[in-house]
């Protein structure tokens, strides 16, 4: 495997390296730069890297600036100390997202999801044969809800919809508009009637709609806290046993 690494810090660099080759020493560090100009630089120089590890916050700029000057066709594992921009990091091709300081068992979880993903060719991928192997692959999804208001019946599309919550003992549909409607279905039973591209079972209390998604950020003992758009009052939460499914979700 060819990598190169972005970051700016030396000490930072040195210790990525070393935990880089302490993970497999096979892995070949090809080259690094510390800045937007010379990373823009090095991608167009090395076109046969495999993947990159990036910081975000260089000293000239977001690394997200690099996108627009040259086209990056490897995977990207992000590093950086600050959690607010891990949704934008997943809308570029990005497999992972490790918080400063590292740590090596995130690192070699995220090295080991490369290699998953973007293994030999030749070989079966597995993650693509356990999901031809999975029950009810050609599922339909219901793709509308008939709701009352008032003592009319009205249809709204999943599309129009942000997410489903458990409140009082009801569930309610909430629409992107913010409109709250009563559904005579529990979480659970919604998360199976749902296409799972689309919609995530973030917890009991609610299923989301990746539309609803409007920034990730991490949270005490491992978990991640959503801010859902339009918000709710209370907090949303993902477990940490989830959180690994919910960013493959983001980024699949």
């Amino acid at each position: 495997m060819r990598i190169c690494i972005v970051e700016d810090e030396i000490p930072a660099l040195k210790r990525m390296i070393k935990l880089v080759q302490e993970i497999d020493p096979e892995i070949e560090i090809v080259a690094h730069a510390d800045s937007i100009s010379s990373a823009v630089n090095m991608f167009q120089n090395h076109p046969s890297i495999d993947l990159a590890l990036m910081d975000i916050e260089l000293a000239d700029g977001q690394s997200f600036e690099i996108f627009n000057q040259v086209a990056i066709s490897c995977p990207i594992i992000f590093t950086t100390a600050y959690d607010e921009f891990a949704l934008k990091a997943f809308k570029v091709n990005s497999i992972d997202y490790l918080l400063k300081p590292i740590d090596p068992n995130e690192l070699k979880s995220a090295l080991q999801k490369f290699k998953l993903r973007h293994g030999n060719s030749n070989q079966v991928n597995i993650e693509q044969l356990l999901h031809a192997l999975r029950p009810g692959l050609n599922q339909t999804y219901k793709q509308r809800f008939l709701v009352k208001l008032g003592q009319k019946l009205i249809s709204i599309s999943t599309k129009d919809i942000a997410y489903f919550m458990a409140a009082d003992k009801m569930v309610y549909l909430v629409s992107l508009e913010g409109k709250k409607f009563v559904v005579d279905h529990s979480i659970e039973e919604l998360s199976k009637m749902l296409n799972p591209a689309n919609f995530f079972h973030i917890n009991r209390q609610v299923l989301a709609n990746l539309e609803a998604i409007e920034t990730v950020s991490s949270y005490f003992n491992g978990k991640l806290k959503i801010q859902l758009k339009p918000p709710m009052d209370e907090e949303v939460l993902v477990s940490r046993d989830k959180a690994a499914d919910f960013k493959n979700w983001l980024n699949s």
